[in-house]
């Protein structure tokens, strides 16, 4: 993938969390800023996600959550590592701080919340995969 190609970005409501509000909103602010942004929608299983994340050669996997199904992310990230993919995985929505540190010790880059500007996410999305394409010896991949 050309470092200069957009950002790819898979979307997805994992579990039975319905509620697509704020989601379909990020969708929308990340195709405005220049992404490439496939939403799954409501409903997604681990194994459907992981397969749009190659199918896709996803840069980054983003998880919406309302309810508590932010706590089957570290199953997709041990998922997605089994199958290949390399990217960065964040959260976004609902999430009580006790849940945080199982997140992040499972390998989430980031956890997003409700009133987060889109443009600190879209920036942080931007940036990660910058560095990520860059590659650790600064020559572009």
């Amino acid at each position: 993938m050309s470092a200069h190609s957009p950002e790819r970005i898979v979307l997805a409501k994992i579990g039975l969390d319905g509620h697509d509000r704020g989601v379909r909103i990020l969708v929308h602010a990340m195709r405005d800023a220049g992404m490439e942004v496939v939403y799954l929608g409501p409903w997604a299983e681990i194994p459907e996600v992981v397969a749009a994340a190659i199918q896709e050669d996803a840069d980054v996997i983003g998880v919406s959550s309302l309810a508590y199904d932010h706590l089957l992310v570290p199953e997709l990230v041990r998922e997605l590592r089994d199958a290949g993919f390399d990217g960065d995985v964040l959260v976004g929505g609902t999430i009580q701080a006790v849940d945080i540190p199982a997140l992040t010790d499972a390998g989430v880059a980031r956890v997003f919340h409700p009133g987060d500007p889109l443009e600190e996410i879209t920036g942080y999305v931007r940036e990660i995969v910058a560095r990520r394409r860059e590659g650790p010896d600064g020559v572009g991949r």
